[in-house]
């Protein structure tokens, strides 16, 4: 049971370290109001590396940020949390293998296999609260500008990007958690067993008999 959770919480925070990494490199966080556009023919989007603009004709043209530090600041950082969402997610994903039960990479002790898949689990839910800051920070500055009637530049509204960061940073999460549990779930196990196997262990306590006038105390045997 813990081996089937185990690998379930392994697929899923792969699936979501999957998704993260195309809504990284996607230029679709957030895309131009139609309204505003003074091409109306034209869509201009935007990502955290380049900008890319749909003509009439169907072809988009991309070009990268010739500056990466003249960015907003709201940009960089959100650059670098979903760099460290990455960078963490990689390393989740090895300790989380190497601490499988039904793998025989690395250790075979079971706690140590049981620390590795534990700070993988929590490797992997600080990467999915790193993306979700980063995604949800983006957003929150494009609704700001959107809805603010002194906010002279190009208006934006949501892109598809932000929507699969979301999705991918609760998958994090989830696997992180589910994969921390089952480790969890297993030691209270264990724990539970070996209390009852010394509960079982013990003697049975004699039988005690107190006289009336005495303070002695004897045995049921030793009285008859």
């Amino acid at each position: 049971m813990a081996s089937s959770l185990q690998i379930c919480a392994l697929l899923l925070a792969l699936t979501g370290f999957t998704i993260l990494l195309v809504t990284t490199m996607s230029n679709r966080w957030k895309i131009s109001d139609t309204t505003a556009v003074l091409v109306p023919a034209e869509r201009i989007s935007e990502g955290l590396w380049m900008e890319c603009t749909v003509t009439e004709f169907g072809s988009t043209q991309c070009k990268m940020f010739l500056y990466m530090l003249s960015s907003d600041i709201h940009i960089q950082a959100c650059r670098a949390l979903m760099i460290v969402s990455i960078l963490l997610g990689f390393i989740a994903a090895v300790l989380s293998l190497l601490g499988l039960k039904c793998t025989n990479i690395g250790l075979s002790d079971e706690d140590g296999k049981m620390k590795f898949a534990v700070t993988g689990g929590f490797l992997f839910i600080l990467g999915g609260l790193s993306s979700m800051v980063a995604v949800s920070w983006y957003a929150a500055m494009i609704t700001a500008q959107f809805f603010d009637p002194l906010y002279a530049g190009t208006k934006y509204e949501l892109g598809d990007a932000l929507y699969l960061g979301w999705a991918g940073s609760i998958l994090y999460m989830l696997g992180g958690i589910f994969l921390t549990c089952s480790c969890k779930g297993k030691k209270k196990m264990e724990y539970s067993a070996s209390k009852y196997r010394y509960s079982a262990g013990q003697p049975a306590l004699q039988q005690q008999i107190y006289t009336k006038n005495s303070e002695t105390v004897t045995s049921a045997k030793e009285y008859v």
